[in-house]
């Protein structure tokens, strides 16, 4: 089973990938909740090449979901996930849509 997820590719993360400096050079993908720092690590270099200089990771908590319906008001909740952003070392960087 796969640690890795899928990608994040939101507007937020895109400018932290397009920064000239190097701190930035950060990528954003979703991981599996009980994933550690090392394993994500390893999931990153084999799978995209790249070297990995720092792993920050963080669980998001899902949104509430409300609305008024024929039968009543419903209530409930998108499910919290782990995310995990990955610094790489100056000159590397992974290319999402290459094989599109």
């Amino acid at each position: 089973m796969s640690v890795l997820k899928k990608p994040l590719v939101s507007e937020k993360m895109a400018v932290l990938n397009e920064r000239p400096s190097s701190k930035y050079n950060q990528y954003a993908f979703k991981v599996d909740m009980d994933a550690s720092k090392p394993q994500i690590k390893r999931e990153v270099e084999a799978m995209y090449g790249v070297t990995v200089k720092g792993i920050r990771t963080l669980i998001v908590q899902g949104k509430s979901r409300n609305r008024y319906s024929r039968t009543g008001y419903i209530t409930g909740k998108s499910p919290n996930y782990k995310k995990a952003i990955v610094s790489l070392v100056e000159g590397d960087l992974i290319d999402f849509y290459k094989n599109i």
